[in-house]
C-alpha cells in the first residue's frame, strides 16, 4: 500500500484507511457466503428489505449487502470486485465524488452502492454521458441485478412516453444527463398526473462527473417552441461583418469578447442608414451585428462548429463530440447559419429551462465518478456539497508522464511531434496523438500523409468509427490521431486482445501518447494521459507545448517565456524542466479559477429563477393533485378584491374605481351595484363584495354543473399559469442581458436582478390570479 498511498493526498490516506477496515468486515463475510446456495444468495434481498422496514438503514446493512453483491458478481459475470472497487462503492453510497484512473473498472464498482440504494425501493439512476454507455452498462450490470432480484430499465431517445414511465418505475434506470433533464422539464409541463413519467429524485450516480456537473454545467437545458420567423436582420448583418477590417472591432482575447470600434460604429451607422447606432430603437440592429461579429470572429467551423448535411452542428470543446439537438442562443446560431449560407431556421421560444447544477441538486443523494475531479474539488464542495475522494489503482501505475517540451512556434512543435511520432512508429509501439479541435487533427493528419506514415483520424467528423478506431488503437504500428474523443469512456486495450500481439507491444513499452496542445483544464489533459498506462500496463505520455498556444499567450506567456530563457534548448530546440512544466499548470490553474469564477456566476442568477421554478412547479402540482380547485380560485378572488380595495379605498376612497377595477377584473357590472357602500367600512365593503363573488359563482356552477366546472378550474388555471411562466422566463432572459449595466452604477448585478427578478414574480402571480378568475367568472 505504501507505494499507492503516495498517489492520493494525507486526507484521503486517512479517509482509505478507515474504509479499509469496513472492507476487512466484508472480507470476512465473503466465506459465508460462498457457501450460501444460489436461492439462499437471491432470498437476501427480501431479508435486507424486511430489516429496512423495521427501521435499520442502509448503513447498518452496508457490509452484507456489499458481500452479497460481490458474490452475486462473482457468480453471475465472473468479476469480482477488488478492494479498491469496493471502496470506490461506499464512497458512492455516501453522497461523494470518487475518483478512480481509467481501467480501474469503475461500471462495477457502482454495482454494490446501487443494490444497496435500491432496497429502499425509491429507485436509483445511473447516469452516463451517452445512450450507447447507458444501454451498454444496463445490459452489462442487468444479470447480476436481476440475479438479486431487482429491475433494471434504461432510457433513451425516442421512447415513447409510457415506454419511459416503465423504465423509470423499475428499481434501477440508466440513463444520459439529458434525458432524465427534459424528462423532468416534461413532467412539469403535463396536464394530469397519468403523463408523469419520472419518480421522486432519488439517489444517482453520475459517471464522468466532472463531464456533465462541470462542462456541460455550462449549457442549460432548454424545451423549445417555435418562436417568430428569422428576419432578414441576419443576412444583412452578415453582409456588414463581411466589409469590416481589423480596425473595426476590438477583440478581448481572454474573455472571448468582441466589440464594434468607433469606425466600425460609424460604418454601421452609414450602412443601416440610421444616425446612432446605441439609440434605443436600433437595439435589435446592434443585437444582430454583435451575433454575427461573434460568429464570423470568435467561432470557427470545425472547431467550435461543423457544417453537415447543410446544417450547423455544435462540437463540444470537452469532448470533440457533436451535441445533437443543441443550438446556440440569442441568435447567434442564426448567425453562424448566415455566415456559413446555409438556411436560417427560425428562432425558438423557451417553453422550460432548468440548468444542471440545480436540476442535480434536487437529488436526495447525489454521487459520482470520474478518472479526473481532484483539480475541481474546490467546485464540486461550493456547487454540489461533494468532496472527491482518490481512490488508490489496484496496481501500482507504470506510465512515465515526461516533461513537457516547449518550442517558440507552432510550426517547430508540430514538425517536433511528426518527427516524434515518426521516431516511435519505427519501433512499432502504438502511438496516440491528442488535439484540441478538429482542424488542428485534420492539419496534423496532413503532415503525417506527407511523411508516409498510416494513421487513422478520430473526431466528430466520423464519429461513427470511434468504436472500431479505439478498438485497434493500441495494436502494433498503430498511429492514431483523436480530439477529445478518445479521452472518455474508452478503453484502448493493448494489442487489442490479441494476447501474443499485447506481450510486444508491453516490451515495447505500452502506448505512448501525445498531447500537441494543454487544454484549459488540467483534467483533459489527464484524460488524455489516462488513456495509457490502464491496470499495471507500462506506457508514456508527453505534451508538446508552444509559445503561441492559446494557454500560453493567453494566461502565462511572460512568465513562461522568463523561465524559458534560463533553459538551455535541447538539439531539436525544444525547452524541457520541471519548472517549465510547472509554470504552464500555473496557467492552467489561472484560466480554471476564471472559469470557476463565470460558472459560479451564472449559478448565482439561476439561482433567483431555480426558486421562481420551484414555486411555479409547485404549485403546479398542487393543481394536478387537488380533486377540487373551487377553495383555491375562492383564494385568489379574496386576494384580487382585497389587493384592489388596498389600491382604491385604504386611502382616497375611491369607490367608483374599485367597482371598475372589479368589473375590468372579473366581476359583472350588474352584479357590483352595492347600495350604500360609502358608508361601510373597508373590511366591510371587502367582505361584502366577496360574499357577492361567491353568490356569483355559485350560480355559473348550477347553470354549468359542478364536474365541468371542476374540469374548467383545471384546465383554465393550468393554461394561465404554462402561457405566463413561459413569458416570465423569456422577460427574465432579457432582464439578465441588460442587468449588466447596473454595474456601471456601482450596484451589484445580481443583487439588482435579484431585487428586480422578485418584483416581476410578484407582478407573474398577480396575472395568473387576476386572468384566471377573469375566465372563469366571464366564461358562459
Amino acid at each position: 500500500m505504501s507505494i499507492l498511498d503516495r498517489l492520493v493526498s494525507k486526507a484521503d490516506e486517512n479517509e482509505i484507511k478507515s474504509l479499509n477496515k469496513i472492507i476487512d468486515q466484508i472480507d470476512s463475510l465473503e466465506e459465508s457466503m460462498v457457501g450460501l446456495s444460489d436461492e439462499q444468495l437471491k432470498g437476501k434481498t427480501k431479508e435486507f428489505k424486511e430489516r429496512l422496514k423495521l427501521g435499520e438503514t442502509l448503513d447498518d446493512i452496508l457490509v452484507e449487502a456489499f458481500a452479497v453483491c460481490r458474490e452475486a458478481s462473482k457468480r453471475v459475470l465472473g468479476m469480482r470486485q477488488y478492494r479498491v472497487q469496493l471502496i470506490g462503492g461506499i464512497v458512492l453510497h455516501q453522497g461523494k465524488i470518487a475518483e478512480m484512473r481509467t481501467g480501474e473498472g469503475k461500471t462495477l464498482v457502482a454495482v454494490a452502492p446501487v443494490y444497496l440504494n435500491a432496497l429502499e425501493g425509491k429507485g436509483v439512476h445511473v447516469i452516463t454521458v451517452n445512450d450507447y454507455l447507458a444501454k451498454r452498462d444496463k445490459e452489462i450490470m442487468q444479470p447480476v441485478y436481476e440475479f438479486l432480484g431487482m429491475s433494471v430499465g434504461v432510457i433513451l431517445a425516442n421512447q415513447d412516453p409510457s415506454e419511459r414511465k416503465a423504465q423509470y418505475n423499475c428499481d434501477i434506470t440508466y440513463g444520459t444527463n439529458n434525458e432524465y433533464g427534459f424528462d423532468y422539464l416534461r413532467d412539469n409541463m403535463v396536464t394530469n398526473n397519468e403523463e408523469k413519467v419520472q419518480r421522486e429524485l432519488n439517489f444517482t450516480i453520475i459517471d464522468e462527473v466532472d463531464s456533465i456537473l462541470i462542462d456541460e454545467a455550462r449549457t442549460p437545458l432548454i424545451i423549445s417552441g417555435t418562436g417568430d420567423e428569422s428576419n432578414k436582420l441576419y443576412e444583412l448583418a452578415n453582409a456588414f461583418v463581411k466589409t469590416l477590417i481589423e480596425e473595426d472591432y476590438e477583440i478581448e482575447e481572454k474573455d472571448n469578447t468582441i466589440s464594434l470600434s468607433d469606425s466600425g460604429m460609424t460604418k454601421a451607422e452609414k450602412f443601416f442608414g440610421i444616425e446612432n447606432l446605441t439609440n434605443i430603437e436600433n437595439i435589435e440592429i446592434y443585437h444582430h451585428i454583435n451575433q454575427a461579429l461573434r460568429a464570423h470572429k470568435l467561432m470557427d467551423k470545425d472547431v467550435d462548429y461543423v457544417v453537415r448535411d447543410n446544417e450547423i452542428m455544435i462540437v463540444d470543446e470537452f469532448t470533440g463530440r457533436i451535441m445533437d439537438g443543441r443550438r446556440y442562443s440569442e441568435g447567434l446560431h442564426q448567425a453562424i447559419e448566415a455566415k456559413e449560407g446555409v438556411e436560417i431556421k427560425r428562432e425558438s421560444k423557451t417553453l422550460a429551462t432548468v440548468t444542471f447544477q440545480n436540476f442535480f441538486r434536487m437529488y436526495k443523494k447525489l454521487s459520482g465518478m470520474t478518472g479526473t475531479a481532484k483539480t475541481e474539488e474546490g467546485e464540486f464542495e461550493s456547487t454540489y456539497n461533494m468532496n472527491v475522494v482518490t481512490i488508490p489503482t489496484n496496481k501500482p501505475i507504470l506510465r512515465a508522464d515526461l516533461n513537457d517540451l516547449v518550442f517558440k512556434t507552432e510550426e517547430d512543435k508540430y514538425n517536433a511531434v511528426v518527427n516524434e511520432i515518426e521516431r516511435i512508429h519505427k519501433t512499432g509501439q502504438p502511438v496516440l496523438v491528442g488535439t484540441v479541435s478538429i482542424d488542428k487533427s485534420e492539419y496534423l493528419s496532413s503532415l503525417l500523409k506527407k511523411k508516409g506514415i498510416k494513421h487513422e483520424v478520430l473526431n466528430a467528423k466520423n464519429h461513427e468509427k470511434e468504436a472500431e478506431i479505439v478498438k485497434n488503437a493500441g495494436k502494433l504500428n498503430a498511429v492514431t490521431i483523436a480530439t477529445n474523443m478518445a479521452g472518455r469512456g474508452t478503453d484502448i486495450s493493448l494489442g487489442a486482445e490479441d494476447k501474443e500481439e499485447e506481450v510486444k507491444v508491453k516490451e515495447l513499452g505500452g502506448l505512448y501518447v501525445i498531447g500537441t496542445e494543454r487544454h484549459e483544464t488540467r483534467r483533459i489533459d489527464n484524460q488524455l494521459r489516462g488513456r495509457s498506462g490502464r491496470q499495471g500496463d507500462p506506457g508514456t505520455s508527453r505534451f508538446f507545448v508552444s509559445l503561441e498556444d492559446e494557454v500560453i499567450k493567453l494566461y502565462g506567456g511572460r512568465s513562461i517565456e522568463k523561465i524559458a530563457k534560463k533553459i538551455t534548448p535541447n538539439k531539436d530546440g525544444s525547452l524541457e524542466g520541471k519548472s517549465l512544466s510547472k509554470a504552464v499548470e500555473r496557467a492552467q490553474r489561472g484560466i480554471e479559477g476564471k472559469n470557476f469564477e463565470i460558472r459560479k456566476n451564472v449559478i448565482k442568477y439561476d439561482d433567483v429563477i431555480n426558486e421562481q421554478r420551484k414555486v411555479i412547479y409547485s404549485e403546479r402540482n398542487k393543481v394536478l393533485d387537488k380533486d377540487d380547485l373551487s377553495e383555491s380560485i375562492q383564494n385568489m378572488v379574496k386576494d384580487i378584491i382585497e389587493e384592489t380595495a388596498q389600491r382604491y379605498l385604504r386611502h382616497q376612497k375611491d369607490y367608483y374605481g374599485f367597482l371598475n377595477s372589479l368589473n375590468a377584473s372579473f366581476m359583472p357590472k350588474e352584479s357590483l351595484i352595492i347600495p350604500g357602500m360609502d358608508k361601510m367600512t373597508v373590511e366591510e365593503t371587502i367582505d361584502y363584495t366577496y360574499d357577492l363573488s361567491k353568490r356569483v359563482y355559485d350560480l355559473k356552477k348550477i347553470m354549468i354543473g359542478p364536474d365541468k366546472l371542476k374540469e374548467l378550474e383545471r384546465k383554465v388555471l393550468l393554461e394561465v399559469v404554462d402561457t405566463n411562466w413561459i413569458d416570465h422566463i423569456d422577460t427574465m432572459d432579457q432582464l439578465r442581458q441588460v442587468i449588466g449595466l447596473s454595474a456601471i452604477g456601482q450596484k451589484d448585478p445580481v443583487k439588482e436582478y435579484t431585487i428586480q427578478g422578485y418584483e416581476m414574480f410578484e407582478d407573474l402571480n398577480r396575472t395568473i390570479r387576476i386572468e384566471t378568475v377573469k375566465y372563469l367568472y366571464k366564461f358562459n
